[in-house]
């Protein structure tokens, strides 16, 4: 079969679609990886066991907060379970007003999912949630402590105990 003018005018143009194709396909998964960037790092349970730092709250059972600094709460849902909570950066206020909620299109609390809503009277400010992970209340007490709203306790030293057959010899 001989290349007339016109079939060889059909085949650059069907490579030019599949390059621009190609090229679509590299662009498209290139902007998938840029928005889904290094992501969070990833805490072990102390045990070794299950992944921290991925909990979620549900919204609707969310009871009360402590504020620990700008970026950090401890937030008690229902049952009374405990979740640390991180900012993905500091809320300025955050420490000297009532006025804030937690908000997300789905009803739960995640790492980068939910936010939180400060009122602070003038404006609404929306932070969104980095990090959410419950807490045992062991690891409660050391995050107080931590953030200086608890001190620690401190345990007594053992008496002291008489040791028999030491002798004191006294020099002139």
């Amino acid at each position: 079969m001989e290349k007339t003018p016109f079939r060889m005018k059909q085949v650059n143009m069907e490579i030019q679609k599949h390059m621009l194709k190609q090229c679509f396909i590299v662009l498209f998964s290139s902007g998938l990886v840029a928005c889904a960037g290094p992501g969070e790092p990833v805490e072990l349970a102390a045990d070794g066991g299950e992944s921290r730092g991925r909990d979620c709250i549900s919204q609707s059972s969310i009871r009360d907060y402590q504020v620990l600094d700008d970026s950090n709460l401890i937030v008690t849902a229902a049952v009374k379970r405990k979740y640390h909570v991180i900012l993905s950066r500091r809320a300025f206020g955050l420490q000297s007003t009532w006025k804030i909620g937690f908000r997300s299109p789905t009803g739960m609390i995640c790492p980068n999912s939910g936010e939180l809503v400060l009122d602070d009277g003038m404006a609404l400010d929306r932070i969104q949630v980095r990090s959410v992970r419950k807490v045992t209340l062991d690891e409660l007490d050391e995050l107080l402590i931590r953030f200086g709203k608890k001190e620690p306790e401190f345990e007594q030293a053992p008496a002291a105990e008489d040791v028999s057959g030491a002798e004191v010899v006294e020099l002139d």
